[in-house]
């Protein structure tokens, strides 16, 4: 399962055994387990057996099961939650006080509560069990009190102190009597024992997670102090199971069971099945490592490896790679206080931040599982970036949304990467993740000084193809050499008009998720007026060779019958973006789709035009800045695929249309910039003399609607021009018309941006299997420098210059000269025009 994988992503879940499948699928087939609240022998047998494991898991953490009980919940947070549904319904309510460094479930629990406080350090929270507890209320004889907190921070692994609960319960002031105390236990016992044996000293509740402990089931625990459960029971929804009588017609009545607390607290029917799967889990775990304390002491060992091996690692001019974010009061080896997590941030020669969603990504293409992002620590991460309430509020002004890509803004980063060992971590989990880091990220020579190589050479190209891609994600459709095609303010005609969409979100599909995405193959029939579409890899049993949807259905204004308008409201459909599609109701265009890609998904279309929905590209045209700005000229880039620093410039103009392409309407690459790669590329694997010399990277790897190769006629080797688009602002496309109209025309693009690339280049478009370049050698050659470009680049998008005549009756045609107009040039001309 993890053959050449490398999973550092334990605090999440940790990889469930083979052995332990075997085992409960077994059990399963061996026995028949019927509903819990049934009488039959089958269900007694799940009875029997789901409080044989409840026994069991109460004493895997040596709790009396005369002192606790043990709820089972889906994960942590409904535990957490199932505490919150008690405290709400107290008739004075509750004061809550939460630790800052709480999972998001735990600060959840105060939009609950009358009265919240958050204790920014250990040190506060000291102060206040020194000090009488309920003196940081406004109003102390209010109601009754809860105090949460996580065992193990689940950000950068920091053990807080255990004995916070003993202390509370203990205190001398009678108001602590008011006090509950709530741990999130899910990160800690993954890795670490914990131990109730003493339960005057143990939380009143205590949540976890047994998915994080042993991969499967997926299952959570409350576990309550019998002492403790007085404000659970002042709930007053009551499932099935947990009442003895209910009355429903004349008076409402009912009477909850009073045999146990979890009788109580267990609404409707057990995951009996899970539960019983647990069982299995605890003996294979027993079998496989032994006891948590070994598990402690082997993850505490390889921590504290990781943690100095980051640490050493410098830049060629001697700066940091890594800024790991230790507590101080943590120490790597001390599995009491420090947990096997490592959370840091990557910053390069420069000193600047490199993006968690660049490094995640070529993490991704070798196979290294880690994660990235605010992880679910608000507070953690606030204090580990050093970010504000209004920086965290203007961020989400700025478009940062939990798992987006827009990770670096106002000169910070938005998340943390955090790498998590558990149970099977080992020495090579350890020195994989680390030459990653070696490989990608740290600058091993200094480069030259700028200025020592000029590349602003008069170039000039053509024309060698032209693609549209009329369903999006989706194959591509080569435009005819001998064809004018139109060029609109929106892109190429018939570019990413359609695109297929989930049947039950209905959320937009791409092949970064679906590979086999590359295998549908749409083409343009205009003799028949329809848009073909078949699939190149092998076809499922009865499914047609080809389907066909009408070209003019949808074009202005559907009115073909197999045709229906569904509102696409959800707010991630395309890109972010919500918009107004007409899908495709006819049965058999969605049973293609959902045969070839074995998901239930069907076709849909964007209204190309004006309409309210419209979208626009996320780029702005950008106004070259003067020279008397400090701005870097293209003639002091240092090597081929730097970048320089680019000053902020003001947007010319509102943002061009698009219709369903990511961001832009048109996407441009370059035949020599591409030669390039490929030879970066080759250079990359002879060096290895056991790899095989990999296939050069097709231009379709990168889904170009325009490739560009240099002029025959150029003065220059082509490999002068390779990154040469870096410094473009526009293109002059010199189009020939009809022979019976011997004239020029010249149709201009703008340059809007670099194009930031994925591992979607890693698909290769023709098998749609999944290869490790060209997103390696990109990652190494190509990343972004200046703040806010963190990304790795190929290519540039561009819109078509309206200016003038609108844009209306464009054309351009395969092999059509086309002129660069760089960044420099744009300059001087408009200050000779001043």
């Amino acid at each position: 399962m993890l053959k050449d994988t490398f999973y550092l992503d334990h605090a999440g879940t940790t990889p469930y055994p083979r052995s332990l499948i075997e085992q409960s699928s077994r059990d399963l087939v061996r026995n028949l387990f019927g509903n819990p609240h049934s009488g039959s022998p089958s269900s007694q047998l799940s009875t029997r057996r789901v409080e044989d494991t409840r026994l069991r898991a109460l004493r895997f953490f040596r709790a009396d099961p005369d002192e606790f009980d043990l709820v089972f919940v889906a994960n942590a947070t409904a535990g957490i939650k199932l505490v919150m549904e008690g405290f709400r319904e107290l008739q004075r309510g509750f004061w809550y006080g939460y630790h800052q460094n709480s999972h998001t479930s735990l600060v959840g629990v105060r939009e609950n509560s009358f009265e919240r406080h958050c204790f920014g350090s250990d040190e506060e929270v000291e102060m206040w069990l020194e000090a009488q507890p309920m003196s940081i209320l406004s109003s102390p004889n209010k109601g009754a009190g809860l105090f949460a907190y996580p065992a193990q921070s689940n950000l950068n692994g920091r053990r807080l102190p255990l004995s916070w609960p003993g202390r509370l319960r203990s205190s001398q002031y009678p108001s602590n009597n008011k006090i509950y105390s709530l741990l999130d236990a899910a990160a800690f016992v993954s890795t670490s024992p914990l131990d109730f044996s003493d339960a005057s000293q143990a939380p009143d509740f205590t949540v976890l997670s047994f998915y994080k402990m042993f991969g499967f089931p997926d299952l959570g625990a409350l576990i309550v102090r019998k002492d403790s459960s007085w404000p659970l029971v002042h709930r007053k929804y009551f499932g099935g199971g947990t009442v003895e009588m209910v009355t429903c017609m004349n008076e409402s009545w009912h009477m909850r069971r009073q045999d146990n607390l979890h009788e109580q607290l267990e609404d409707g029917t057990l995951p009996f099945h899970s539960i019983i799967a647990l069982d299995s889990a605890f003996n294979i775990h027993e079998k496989l490592f032994g006891s948590l304390e070994r598990i402690s002491s082997h993850t505490s060992f390889l921590a504290e490896k990781l943690y100095r091996d980051l640490s050493s690692l410098r830049h060629a001019n001697g700066r940091s790679v890594c800024k790991i974010h230790k507590d101080s009061r943590s120490s790597y080896g001390d599995s009491l206080i420090q947990g096997p997590i490592v959370a840091l941030n990557l910053q390069s020669s420069r000193g600047e931040w490199i993006s968690n969603a660049e490094v995640e990504k070529v993490a991704a293409v070798r196979n290294v599982q880690i994660r990235t992002g605010g992880l679910c620590n608000p507070g953690g991460v606030a204090s580990c970036l050093e970010l504000t309430p209004w920086e965290m509020k203007r961020n989400f002004s700025a478009g940062h949304r939990c798992g987006n890509e827009n990770d670096l803004i106002g000169g910070k980063p938005t998340g943390i990467i955090r790498v998590s060992l558990g149970a099977t971590s080992n020495f090579q989990d350890i020195e994989a993740f680390v030459r990653f880091v070696e490989e990608f990220f740290v600058d091993d020579c200094c480069y030259p000084e700028p200025g020592t190589q000029n590349l602003d050479v008069d170039t000039s190209f053509y024309i060698e193809s032209l693609s549209v891609y009329p369903i999006k994600s989706c194959g591509p459709w080569q435009v005819p050499s001998s064809v004018a095609w139109d060029i609109r303010p929106e892109g190429l005609a018939w570019d990413r008009e359609w695109c297929l969409v989930h049947q039950g979100t209905r959320a937009a599909l791409s092949q970064k998720r679906i590979p086999r995405m590359a295998l549908v193959r749409p083409h343009l029939d205009f003799v028949h007026g329809v848009l073909r579409v078949r699939y190149a890899g092998r076809l499922p049993h009865s499914v047609p060779d080809e389907i066909t949807v009408p070209l003019s259905a949808g074009h202005e204004q559907p009115q073909d019958p197999c045709v229906q308008h569904t509102n696409m409201c959800y707010s991630s459909r395309v890109c972010g973006d919500s918009v107004s599609a007409y899908t495709y109701n006819d049965p058999n265009i969605a049973a293609f789709f959902t045969a070839v890609l074995s998901t239930p998904c069907t076709l849909a279309r964007f209204p190309p035009g004006p309409s309210s929905t419209a979208r626009h590209s996320k780029l702005q045209i950008q106004h070259p800045t003067s020279p008397d700005r400090n701005r870097s000229s293209p003639s002091q880039q240092t090597i081929p695929g730097a970048f320089p620093t680019p000053p902020p410039s003001p947007p010319a103009a509102d943002p061009p249309p698009i219709l369903l392409s990511n961001e832009s309407p048109i996407l441009t690459i370059s035949r020599s910039s591409l030669t390039h790669l490929n030879e970066l590329i080759a250079q990359t694997n002879n060096s290895n003399p056991t790899s095989n010399p990999p296939n050069p990277i097709p231009a379709s790897a990168f889904r170009a609607n325009i490739i560009l190769a240099p002029s025959p006629s150029n003065p220059s080797p082509s490999s002068t021009a390779a990154y040469d688009e870096d410094n473009w602002t526009r293109l002059r496309i010199q189009h020939h018309n009809e022979p019976e109209k011997p004239t020029t025309t010249t149709t201009e693009l703008n340059v809007l941006a670099p194009c930031r690339r994925c591992q979607m280049v890693c698909i290769d478009q023709t098998t749609a299997e999944r290869t490790r370049e060209p997103f390696s050698t990109l990652a190494k050659t190509r990343r972004g420098k200046g703040e806010g470009e963190g990304g790795v680049f190929f290519g540039v998008h561009c819109a078509l210059d309206v200016r003038g005549d609108g844009g209306g009756g464009r054309k351009i045609r395969v092999g059509d000269v086309v002129v660069p107009v760089r960044k420099e040039r744009v300059v001087e001309e408009e200050e000779k025009g001043g």
